[in-house]
């Protein structure tokens, strides 16, 4: 198959976000379906809030498109927007995948959590045990807490500048996960086995302040940012510098590639 070629045979997979511009994982989604054997291609689309429903709407009937991509702002607004959630995405509350039948009915999945998880135990880290702060409630946050929740760590902190989304997902978790310890917390980093940048705060374009004190950074830390571009956001950088272990966001994005494949029924 030549993969420059964009014909009518070829798969078409969307992924809205607002802003766009940040988005390099249609290129990594390309590739690994392409690798598979997949004569497909992922486009990224510029939707503002105001156009969501009109989009989703839109999208059932692109007969040859398989689904779309869902990243921010959309990943909790596109939930009642859908005909049908996975019991993970329900469990979650947000969506990052939608996958398109062939009659237009649009299912939602999210599986950034599960990437994440994927993705670092591929690195040789094991999130069983360790002690984490989760910085950030948003639709990756809450996919990212319930994994890492199943995953068995020691413990999990959540902090969000909206204090009150964090509590409503500790206890959203904790009803999920009984046996977990999760509770809400400060950005401080101060004497966690890892720490996890699930927010926006160091994408190209955000200028809004560091999701954590660097100050409370140390080497005997493994600090993770879901954030693909830059690939060394500020966090990474200060964590570096310190000589903490690193995970990238482009791991997390690998780490559920092979599960966003299955979901689409590629």
């Amino acid at each position: 198959m030549d993969t420059r070629r964009i014909t009518g045979q070829t798969k078409i997979m969307l992924l809205m976000a607002d802003p766009v511009s940040h988005v390099v994982g249609t290129e990594a989604i390309t590739a690994f379906m392409r690798a598979a054997g997949h004569d497909f291609v992922c486009v990224p689309v510029h939707v503002g809030a105001r156009d969501l429903a009109t989009a989703i709407q839109a999208l059932r009937g692109f007969r040859n498109c398989v689904g779309s991509g869902v990243t921010i702002p959309h990943k909790i607004p596109v939930v009642p927007l859908l005909d049908e959630l996975t019991p993970r995405a329900r469990m979650i509350g947000s969506v990052n995948y939608v996958r398109r039948d062939a009659d237009g009915k649009l299912t939602g999945d999210n599986v950034d959590g599960s990437g994440f998880v994927r993705g670092a135990m591929e690195a040789g880290i094991q999130p069983a045990g360790l002690r984490v702060l989760l910085l950030g409630a948003g639709g990756a946050g809450r996919s990212l807490a319930f994994a890492l929740a199943e995953a068995g760590v020691a413990e999990l902190v959540v902090s969000n500048r909206d204090h009150a989304k964090a509590v409503a997902l500790v206890e959203t978790v904790s009803a999920a996960y009984p046996g977990a310890s999760v509770r809400t917390g400060e950005a401080d980093a101060t004497g966690f086995d890892m720490v996890v940048n699930a927010t926006s705060l160091g994408m190209i374009g955000k200028d809004d302040g560091d999701p954590v004190d660097f100050a409370t950074l140390s080497a005997d830390m493994i600090v993770a940012d879901i954030v693909m571009k830059p690939e060394r956001t500020r966090l990474l950088q200060a964590a570096e510098a310190m000589g903490c272990r690193l995970l990238f966001g482009r791991q997390m994005m690998d780490g559920q590639l092979a599960l966003a494949r299955a979901f689409l029924g590629l």
